[in-house]
Order: structure tokens, then sequence, then C-alpha cells
């Protein structure tokens, strides 16, 4: 098992670590660049496309792969690297849905590259990702939430892949800020594919492993103080990966009670939350829900006073504490322990929503200290 997980997150790291490190020479030339304004944290300009080394670091070591699967002379050793019993016949045949997936975050990437250098209304980059979701259920990625009636299981797994798409990155607004809940949920996700669940699901626990190592290798240059930002092209990338394993991976099994389908929710409950507050609130005051401004729970962490730094930690420790409760669902029995599970992830997001009214009501009294 070591070997297998030193085979996925080494390679992506490396990957990552060596792309990102190109980019960030090359982003001012390419016209790559993050202009400071009055809604953004950072006062300098920032180079953009770190989600370039992020996307490498998934794609090339799945792609070499994935040769060495196809090949009969080095399936052989390929198999060293791997757990016994695994089937690389099995791996191979599913590839073929992994590497719709990665299409379809390629399409995305790009999508979110074009919008970091020409900045894109958000309508054609929302009908484009609701075309790519479509494509994807189409093709297989999609959830039956023990509703008999198909239709409905798609729509919602639709809904679920735009969410998170756009929840990482409304999110990208600090330093390590996605990325490392990103990591976080990869890494959870990885385990829960790996040990918590009778029998592992190889591949996609092995992507969730690679993504994490990319993430990994991307985090070096953009943990505070950030040297560059992954961009749109980033997030939108890590939103649709971690939206389509998350169905792929299909959490319940028949030897497991249905509870263990709220894992997701759980590991992503602080992004989702984010996403869904900031979105009420830009709605309620007659903004585009698509309008950037400083409404994240981030933002409110600063306005009371945090360091953004320590912003984010805090975020990243609310987002391990509601995935280590998504653990804990393979642990309990029935809906009675998954209740109290789920009350545990309450709480957090309950502390959140405390924490965000103490900094709008620190930030209303800064604007009215500055009238007077």
């Amino acid at each position: 098992m070591l070997i297998f997980v030193l085979a996925c997150t080494l390679p992506a790291f490396a990957v990552s670590v060596i792309t990102t490190a190109v980019v960030r020479k090359c982003a001012e030339g390419w016209g790559l660049v993050d202009n400071p304004n009055a809604r953004k944290v950072h006062k300098v300009p920032m180079p953009l496309g770190g989600g370039i080394g992020i996307w490498l670091g998934v794609v090339l070591p799945l792609a070499i792969a994935q040769l060495l699967l196809s090949n009969s002379t080095t399936r052989g050793w390929v198999a060293d690297f791997v757990p016994s019993g695994v089937s690389l016949e099995g791996m191979q045949e599913r590839s073929k849905l992994l590497w719709i997936i990665l299409g379809g975050g390629t399409i995305l990437s790009i999508m979110g590259l074009i919008d970091d250098l020409k900045n894109l209304p958000w309508k054609p980059r929302l009908a484009i990702q609701f075309l790519v979701a479509i494509g994807l259920v189409w093709s297989g990625v999609s959830a039956s939430v023990f509703v008999p009636i198909p239709i409905v299981g798609k729509a919602i797994t639709v809904l679920w892949l735009l969410v998170l798409i756009n929840a990482f990155n409304f999110l990208d607004n600090m330093d390590g800020l996605t990325s490392g809940i990103a990591l976080v949920g990869a890494v959870v996700f990885s385990i829960v594919m790996l040990f918590s669940i009778g029998e592992p699901r190889w591949l996609v626990g092995g992507v969730m492993l690679i993504l994490a190592g990319a993430l990994a290798g991307f985090l070096v240059f953009n943990w505070s103080p950030a040297s560059i930002f992954m961009g749109d092209s980033g997030s939108y990338f890590i939103g649709l990966l971690m939206g389509s394993m998350t169905i792929v991976g299909t959490f319940y099994s028949a030897e497991q009670s249905r509870h263990v389908i709220l894992a997701p929710l759980f590991v992503l409950a602080v992004p989702l939350y984010d996403f869904c507050s900031v979105l009420l609130i830009r709605v309620r005051e007659g903004r585009s829900p698509f309008h950037a401004d400083k409404k994240h729970f981030s933002h409110r962490l600063v306005e009371i006073g945090l360091k953004p730094s320590r912003a984010v930690l805090t975020i990243h420790l609310a987002t391990l504490t509601t995935g280590l409760g998504a653990l804990l669902l393979y642990e309990v029995d029935g809906w009675s322990g998954a209740a109290l599970i789920a009350g545990l992830v309450f709480c957090v997001l309950a502390i959140i929503a405390i924490l965000e009214t103490v900094g709008r009501t620190a930030a209303t009294r800064t604007v009215e200290s500055d009238s007077d």
C-alpha cells in the first residue's frame, strides 16, 4: 500500500512543482497577471496560471500509467506498484470513463485560462460548465441517490458538478485557500476509497492521491506569501475532478447503510457553505451571483483581526474537522449515528456563521468610523 501511495503522489508532486516554477517565470510574458484591486487581498501584481501545473501534475502521471498498462511488456512492471489482488484489466477498463472526465476538466481548464487572460463574462462560462456536466452525465458519471427515476439522479449530478466547479472558484481568494481545502478533501476521499469501505476502489483512490500530490506541489509556491495564483484554470479543473470522483467512487455498497452517501457533503461542507452563503448575499443585494467581492468566510476572519495566513489555516482545520466526520460515517451503523455526525458538522458550520456575523459587524463599524 505504501508503494502505491508513493507511486501516485510523488510523480504528481514533481511534475506540479516543475511546471508551476516554469509558469511562474513565464506568466508575465504570457499576460497571465492578476492585478490588485479593491476586492482582492494582494497588493502587488501576481503571476497567474498555476492551474497549469496542477492540471499537468494530474494528467501526465495518469497518461504515463495508461501507456504502461496498455503495453503487455510493461504491465507486469506496473503490477509491482499496486497491491496484490488488484485487477489491472479492470482498472484499464474503468480508465475510459476517467479520461472522459479529464477531457471535460481540460476543456474547463482551457476556458479558465482564457478567462484569466480575457476576463470572460460569467454567462458563457456557466453555459460551457453546464454543457461539460451534461456530457459527463451522459457518459456515465451519474448518481442514483436511491431514487427509482433516473432523470432525478442525473439532474442532481449536474447540479453537484456545477456547484463544486464554482465553489472552488469562489474560494480562490487568499493564498493557499482553494489548494489547501482541495488537498484536505483529496486526502480524505482517498482514505475513504482505499481504507474505509469493504472493497477498495483503487482507481478512484489513486486519482485522488495523484490530485493530492499535484496540489501539494502547487502549494510550494502558493502558500503564504504566495508567488503565483492558480487562476480559474486550476479552480475549475479541481472542482470538476472532485465532483466527478465523488460520484464515480460510489460511496455506498451493499454491505453498508445508505447514510454513507453523506460523506462527500461532509468533506466539502465548508466550501459548500461558503459558496451558498456568498451566492445568497449577492442575490439579496441585487448583484450578479458571479460578481466577485469580499463576502467570503476568509474575508470575515480577516475583518475580525486574523492575519490572512491564520484565516486560511482556520478554514483548513474546519474542513479537516468535517472531513474526519465523513470518515466516521463508515464506523457507525444506521441513521442514528449519522445524525450525530451531522450534528457535529452542523455545529462547525454554525460557528462559521457566528464568526461571519462578527466579521460583518466589524466591517460595518469600520465603515461608519471612516465616514465620521
